[in-house]
């Protein structure tokens, strides 16, 4: 029987049984995903102070002392500060304007209650240091910076026995995180859903692999399946970082029509823009994508400005449930999804596939 390669640095590291990393909005997905073997880490970025401390604690009912992660976007180029009305008084009027037009010939409606975005973490670095306080205060076993250089609070966080791990999109990034002393660095490609670099997953991997140095380097960008993760290893990753692969799972929170639209999705009903945030990221195709690539639309702001621009549309588009105008976050990878699957079957079925590929390449059954 041949060694188990699936057994990563990553699983000593952690203390799990599968290298498969998932990150989620939803609570339900992490419980499922850490007590099936894996690692599962909580986007925090729209939630406040206190709904963060309390999803910690829910978390923490259901898994014990396993592991988990929490994930903040930390990035310097937002304002330090600033109230919402401050922050909107600085769109130009075109921008309104185009937005106001788009409305009336799409019907789309107002929002019912409050925008979620309006709390994102990404608006300025006051929302973002109060919301990591927490992090810090609970120490919980892993913070993620999705954006951002998470260089600056190392000391901190190493001090309290938490691990930092820190997404890039470009090999450089992935050197200047190691050398400052991240614990991991997640490769991510364009292939990945929400923000992601300009290089490709099978690029980006090894290239980051090869300056990192003894930073263990996760692989993300349109991993959905065992295949993948066997390539990511052989690519000298130590585990990947999936995303999309748990939107349309049974314990996700999300939307039916959303679930629908998912595992109807292939690559192609994906679409690379800033127009959501100001940052570069992969979603499903929606009448805000097609708008804004359109000849005449006018130049994205740069963040936090387009996301307050596009928050009221995915408000209203989620409220109203309007098929023709909701969107999600969406990897390349999407076109495997089939199934609205528990997140325990995924963890295994994914696992199942993976030594199937390395047992077909070398003919012995992994242990």
């Amino acid at each position: 029987m041949a060694k188990n390669p699936l057994h990563t640095p990553l699983c000593d590291m952690l203390g799990i049984e599968f290298p498969i990393i998932a990150f989620t909005h939803c609570k339900d997905v992490v419980n499922a995903v850490v007590n099936a073997g894996g690692f599962a880490v909580l986007g925090e970025a729209m939630h406040t102070p206190d709904e963060i401390a309390a999803d910690i604690k829910w978390i923490r009912s259901r898994v014990g002392d396993k592991p988990f992660g929490i994930d903040l976007v930390l990035p310097a180029s937002v304002p330090p500060t600033g109230d919402l009305d401050e922050l909107r008084k600085k769109i130009p009027e075109s921008h309104w304007n185009f937005w106001l037009d788009m409305k009336k010939r799409h019907n789309i409606p107002d929002p019912r209650g409050q925008v979620a975005l309006h709390q994102w973490g990404g608006l300025n670095q006051e929302i973002a240091r109060k919301q990591l306080d927490v992090l810090l205060e609970e120490r919980v076993p892993v913070i993620c910076s999705g954006l951002g250089n998470p260089a600056f609070i190392l000391k901190t966080a190493h001090e309290r026995g938490i691990k930092v791990f820190g997404l890039v999109g470009k090999a450089r990034q992935a050197k200047k995180e190691a050398e400052a002393g991240v614990d991991a660095i997640i490769a991510q490609g364009i292939d990945a859903a929400g923000h992601t670099g300009p290089v490709g997953t099978f690029s980006i991997v090894p290239e980051c692999v090869a300056v990192a140095g003894d930073t263990p380097v996760i692989a993300a960008g349109g991993v959905t399946t065992g295949q993948h993760l066997a390539a990511a290893l052989c690519l000298g990753a130590v585990g990947v970082w999936t995303g999309t692969l748990w939107l349309a799972s049974r314990e996700s929170d999300n939307d039916m029509i959303i679930k629908e639209k998912l595992i109807a999705a292939t690559a192609d009903d994906t679409v690379y823009s800033d127009c959501i945030s100001g940052f570069p990221m992969r979603i499903l195709k929606c009448t805000w994508t097609d708008e804004w690539a359109k000849d005449g639309a006018p130049k994205v702001l740069p963040a936090p400005y387009q996301m307050l621009l596009s928050s009221d549309y995915i408000q209203a588009a989620n409220d109203h449930r309007r098929p023709d105008l909701m969107t999600e976050a969406a990897g390349q990878g999407v076109r495997f999804i089939t199934a609205m699957k528990p997140a325990r079957q995924i963890v295994f079925d994914m696992v199942a596939e993976a030594l199937g590929v390395f047992e077909d390449l070398t003919g012995v059954a992994p242990e």
